[in-house]
């Protein structure tokens, strides 16, 4: 049985050793430039991972835009243009906040349209119940009605 254990150790150690990631490794002319690096690589999304940024995303093409954006900074792009780059390239979704335009309306005022469109539903449904609550055929009987059932609650009661 010792064999057996000995031989799944080593698979497990061969599967692992080869699941390294790999490290990027800049030359950052000063800390403001490194800075600048890491803010923009946060605000860019990785078009692969697509829930991770370019800086948190272990996908080769994260990689590759990581050096991309070394490249622009090095190139003394400002950090719009860099982002206005990307985004020419690899197109709106690379962004984590797009920019309010008329093909994003939908992303800002989406959400925000639907809770209003909940809380109108929300507050003509609670208007409904109370209204057919309020019209409850015991609410109001007419006299003819109400002198009926008199009648028949005295009639009820002398026969008990």
């Amino acid at each position: 049985m010792s064999r057996p254990l000995h031989w799944l150790t080593l698979g497990l150690l061969l599967i692992l050793g080869t699941a390294n990631a790999a490290v990027d490794t800049f030359d950052f002319s000063s800390e403001q430039e490194r800075d600048r690096f890491y803010a923009i690589g946060s605000e860019l999304r990785c078009p692969k991972c697509q829930n991770q940024n370019i800086a948190d995303s272990d996908a080769p093409i994260a990689s590759d835009l990581r050096h991309e954006v070394f490249r622009l900074l090095e190139d003394g792009r400002s950090d719009d243009e860099i982002v206005e780059y990307m985004v020419a390239r690899y197109g709106e979704f690379v962004r984590y906040k797009p920019a309010l335009n008329r093909d994003t309306l939908v992303l800002w005022f989406g959400p925000l349209a639907f809770l209003l469109v909940g809380v109108l539903a929300v507050v003509l449904l609670v208007r409904r119940r109370q209204r057919v609550a309020n019209e409850s055929p015991d609410a109001g009987l007419s006299p003819q009605e109400q002198r009926r059932l008199d009648e028949l609650l005295n009639k009820k009661s002398q026969d008990d």
